[in-house]
């Protein structure tokens, strides 16, 4: 089983403030999104609405969350949680901000592979 590591995938700045940037992986994994709220907090979520699968990094950042752009479920950004009435979850991915960098917590072997930063 390949270890976790920390791979600098770009500036906090990157990220328009209640906005969000897309992180495309190797092998057709699904890409992740990157959120930023009004307070510079950052989070980290699989980019996919548990609901019908759609673009997270599309939707609008609203406090913690994100309205997704498909059908309007709202989704914690801390947890992944759709909120009631709505069920569902989405992964969460960690990460930290040192400095200016975000900084992502991926399995060293994808990480080797390479990250592509992209606009949502």
């Amino acid at each position: 089983m390949p270890s976790d590591r920390w791979t600098d995938i770009g500036r906090l700045d990157d990220i328009p403030r209640r906005g969000a940037r897309r992180v495309t992986r190797p092998d057709g994994l699904p890409p992740i999104a990157v959120f930023r709220t009004a307070d510079d907090e950052i989070f980290a979520l699989v980019d996919r609405c548990p609901h019908l699968g759609g673009p997270l990094s599309e939707g609008i950042v609203q406090g913690r969350a994100v309205a997704c752009p498909l059908h309007g479920w709202v989704i914690e950004l801390d947890s992944g949680r759709a909120e009631a009435p709505d069920e569902g979850c989405t992964q969460t991915i960690a990460l930290r901000l040192v400095g200016n960098r975000i900084l992502l917590s991926l399995p060293a072997i994808e990480a080797a592979d390479g990250l592509h930063w992209e606009a949502a």
